[in-house]
């Protein structure tokens, strides 16, 4: 590649980089442009550690005999597979030795150094390098300390000297786009992971002015799990984590199957909403999603139960109203959230399910609007909620309908 060559790759990353391409376009895109250049690339592949709950990282493989870039999560590289597969990879060693470039012909006497070129030596190609770029120790986020590649040619000769120091030139530029990007990733991932999927979009969208909150009609669910504290108190320190974690899973992959957004995880208490723009759609969602969450729970008592650990069941209210949603709280330390009566409505409904003995409780304003001939409820009388001005008539599933 030539130096005018090399500053039009990254002019072009440059471009890409601040139009917000993703990993898979910035990778594809320079691949292509560099092979158009002269730089005889067969493979390349690209990944960078992330925050995520599941996953370490993502990795990104070009191929040019393939259309596509592909990309795999991978998880926690601190044991098990994972950690043998980083254990014995180039960058590793990289980091270990302080190095930042490793270049290996492949062939018979190299195959056996790294797990990685006897693959590519079964691919018949001929040549690698693996670079790595550190970032500074002000620019770590979580487990993300650098950008690692990985770049194969099969020409018989390998890469030329030429080759290799054009890549080490270009790479840091590309680097850095794909770090962009992959930040605007996890700024996604952590706003939705912990203000829930509506809330951190809109927050991301700059919706991030205290006091500014829209008045909205909305399905509210709040549920929680029987007799907590009592489990809390008598079960294995250990256990709690992990049970918390098992039942917002099977609670909150339903309201999520079902367009719902989850709010808050209040200790055992889950706050979710249905936007109600259309009122028979929301209620009939919101219900849907309590039956789809009931059966998950049992298939987790079931599961729970034959491996000798603590079970319990989901008490769950639903009411329709309107409430403020928005930014609420300090000008250090805000919450993207509901407000108002009908969210203290919701938690009364629900604290009312051990009262009465009824897995869900239903407001009479979520019953009215849900469209149905024969909506599947029945009362279960009138009640004075502690905090709410007048009794309210609740209903609760029609075991017959």
């Amino acid at each position: 590649m030539t130096d005018a060559e090399i500053a039009a790759l990254c002019g072009w990353i440059a471009e890409a980089g601040l139009a917000g391409a993703s990993e898979t376009t910035l990778l594809q895109g320079f691949c292509e442009r560099a092979v158009a250049s002269g730089l005889p690339l067969a493979r390349g592949v690209a990944f960078i550690d992330t925050l995520h709950p599941l996953y370490e990282g993502r990795t990104f493989r070009w191929e040019r005999e393939k259309p596509d870039v592909t990309f795999t999560d991978y998880g926690r590289s601190t044991d098990g597979e994972a950690a043998e597969r980083w254990r014995t990879s180039p960058w590793f060693r990289m980091l270990n030795d302080g190095e930042s470039l490793l270049r290996r012909r492949i062939g018979p006497e190299t195959a056996s150094e790294f797990p990685i070129l006897h693959d590519l030596y079964e691919a018949s190609l001929t040549e690698y390098v693996a670079l790595l770029n550190r970032f500074d120790a002000d620019a770590v986020i979580g487990e993300m300390d650098s950008f690692y590649s990985g770049w194969m040619t099969d020409r018989p000769e390998g890469f030329s000297d030429a080759d290799v120091e054009a890549l080490v030139r270009v790479v840091p530029h590309f680097g850095l786009a794909i770090k962009a990007a992959a930040l605007g990733r996890i700024a996604e991932t952590l706003v939705e992971t912990y203000l829930g999927r509506d809330a951190g979009r809109r927050v991301l969208h700059g919706r991030i002015e205290r006091g500014v909150a829209e008045r909205i009609k909305t399905v509210l669910w709040f549920s929680d799990l029987r007799d907590y504290t009592r489990i809390s108190d008598n079960a294995e320190a250990g256990q709690i984590i992990p049970l918390l974690n098992d039942y917002a899973d099977a609670i909150v992959s339903a309201i999520h199957a079902r367009s719902g957004d989850v709010l808050k995880l209040i200790g055992d208490g889950v706050l979710a909403i249905f936007p109600a723009q259309d009122r028979a759609r929301a209620t009939a969602a919101a219900l849907e999603a309590a039956k789809q969450a009931r059966l998950a729970v049992a298939e987790l008592n079931e599961r729970r139960g034959a491996e000798g650990l603590p079970t319990t069941d989901m008490y769950l209210g639903l009411h329709l109203g309107v409430v403020f949603y928005g930014n609420i709280g300090s000008k250090d330390r805000l919450d993207f959230t509901v407000v108002g009566p009908a969210v203290n409505e919701v938690s009364r409904i629900a604290a009312m399910c051990r009262s009465v003995d009824q897995p869900i409780l239903i407001s009479s304003a979520f019953a009215k609007s849900f469209s149905s001939d024969r909506p599947p409820f029945v009362s279960v009388g009138r009640y004075a909620l502690r905090g709410v001005g007048k009794p309210q008539e609740l209903f609760t599933l029609d075991p017959y309908a």
